[in-house]
C-alpha cells in the first residue's frame, strides 16, 4: 500500500491527542487530569475538551475522585498497523487500502464514495462509532463504542456474477471460516444475512453494488458483529429487534481474540470466498450453507407487506432464493422482499 507523509495541521493534532487520551483510558488504569495533561502535553482544560469530544461519541469514561479518570472495562482499540499485521503475505499484497476511523457515518458509504479497486484487490474500512450504520431494509445497525466490529470490504467484479443475490449467503459462510479459525464455534446463518449463536443475533451482513449488470460491479460487504455489548444495549437491541442479543465475548470469555485480529481474519476469509465466487458463483458455498442453516426445517412465518405465510424452510436454491413448504407446495420467496422468523411451538 502506498504511503503519503503530511505535516500535521491543527485539526490532526487535536484528533492525535483525542486518540493518544483514548488510548492511556482504555488500559483500564486511572489517569489524573494532572498525569493526563502532561503526558499529552497540553492544559487541563485541553484535556476536559478532548474528553467532552469523546463524550460526544459514546464512549463511557469513568471518574472518581482522588483516583481519576479511566474506561470502565479496558478496550482494545482498533489498529491499522495491528490488522495489516495479522493478514497472510498473499492478502496484505492485494490489499489497495485500509482506513480505520474514529467516526465515520457509514464504513459502507464511506467505501463506496472511494474509486473502486483495481481488478483483484480490496478496500477495507473500519470504524469504532458509526453515526448511520444500517442493516437490511434500512435499519439503523447500533454499536456503541468499542462494544463490535463495523466493517466494510470493497471489491470490483469485471462483470456481475450470475448468482449475485446469492452473495450474502456465501459471505456468511466466510465469516463463519474466519470465526472458526479463532476457535470461535457454533455460529450458524438465518437467511439472509443474519449471524446467530444459540438462537440470538450475534451479527448482521449488507451488501450493496454498483455497476450495470452486462459490465464491471462494484460491491462493497458490510459486516457488523457484537464483540462485548454492554448489558442495557443488549436489552435495548432486543427490545427493538425482537431477537436476543448474543456476542462474542459471551462465547469466548477470556480467549476473546482482539477485534484487530478478527477484522484480519474476516478479510481474509473474504478475499478467498471472493476469488472463488467470481469464478464459480454461489455453487461452492451452497452446501455449507445449508449445514449452517438455523432454520432447516423449521416452522417458519415469512412476512411480505401485509401478507403472512406459514410453512417449513426448506433451503435455498442456487441464486439465494429461499424454499419454504407451504402445505406440500414449494414456495420462493427473495431476500430484498420479505422478513423470515422462526415459528416457536
Amino acid at each position: 500500500m502506498p504511503t503519503s507523509s503530511k505535516a500535521q495541521t491543527p485539526k490532526t493534532q487535536a484528533q492525535a491527542r483525542r486518540q493518544r487520551l483514548l488510548a492511556m483510558l482504555a488500559e483500564g488504569s486511572f489517569y489524573s487530569g494532572e498525569q493526563l495533561a502532561k503526558k499529552l502535553k497540553i492544559s487541563r482544560g485541553g484535556v476536559w475538551k478532548l474528553m467532552n469530544s469523546l463524550k460526544a461519541l459514546g464512549v463511557d469514561i469513568e471518574s472518581v475522585a482522588r483516583q481519576g479518570y479511566r474506561l470502565p472495562r479496558a478496550i482494545d482499540l482498533l489498529d491499522k498497523e495491528a490488522i495489516v499485521a495479522s493478514l497472510p503475505a498473499a492478502t496484505r499484497s492485494q490489499l489497495e487500502r485500509a482506513d480505520v476511523l474514529l467516526t465515520v457515518d457509514s464504513t459502507n458509504r464511506f467505501v463506496a464514495e472511494l474509486s473502486p479497486p483495481q481488478a483483484g484487490h480490496f478496500q477495507l474500512c473500519t470504524a469504532e462509532v458509526q453515526n448511520a450504520g444500517r442493516g437490511r431494509r434500512g435499519r439503523s445497525w447500533i454499536a456503541p463504542f468499542g462494544s463490535g466490529v463495523c466493517m466494510s470490504l470493497g471489491w470490483q467484479f469485471t462483470e456481475a456474477p450470475p448468482t449475485f443475490s446469492a452473495l450474502s449467503l456465501a459471505v456468511g459462510v466466510a465469516v463463519v471460516k474466519a470465526f472458526r479459525r479463532l476457535g470461535i464455534e457454533g455460529v450458524g446463518l438465518k437467511w439472509p444475512n443474519d449471524l446467530q449463536w444459540q438462537g440470538r443475533k450475534l451479527g448482521g451482513i449488507l451488501i450493496e453494488m454498483r455497476g450495470e449488470s452486462a459490465g464491471p460491479a462494484q460491491v462493497i460487504i458490510g459486516i457488523g458483529i457484537n464483540m462485548h455489548m454492554p448489558a442495557a444495549i443488549r436489552m435495548q437491541l432486543a427490545e427493538r429487534e425482537a431477537a436476543l442479543i448474543a456476542d462474542i465475548h459471551e462465547i469466548m470469555r477470556e480467549k476473546t481474540p482482539t477485534r484487530n485480529v478478527l477484522i484480519g481474519a474476516l478479510a481474509t476469509e473474504l478475499l478467498a470466498m471472493l476469488q472463488t465466487f467470481t469464478v464459480s458463483g454461489f455453487a461452492p458455498f451452497k452446501d455449507e450453507w445449508h449445514e449452517l442453516d438455523t432454520l432447516a426445517n423449521a416452522p417458519v412465518k415469512v412476512m411480505s407487506g401485509s401478507q403472512i405465510t406459514m410453512g417449513f424452510a426448506r433451503g435455498v436454491e442456487a441464486d439465494g432464493t429461499l424454499l419454504v413448504d407451504v402445505d406440500g407446495e414449494l414456495r420462493k420467496f427473495v431476500s430484498g422482499e420479505v422478513s423470515l422468523r422462526a415459528v416457536k411451538g
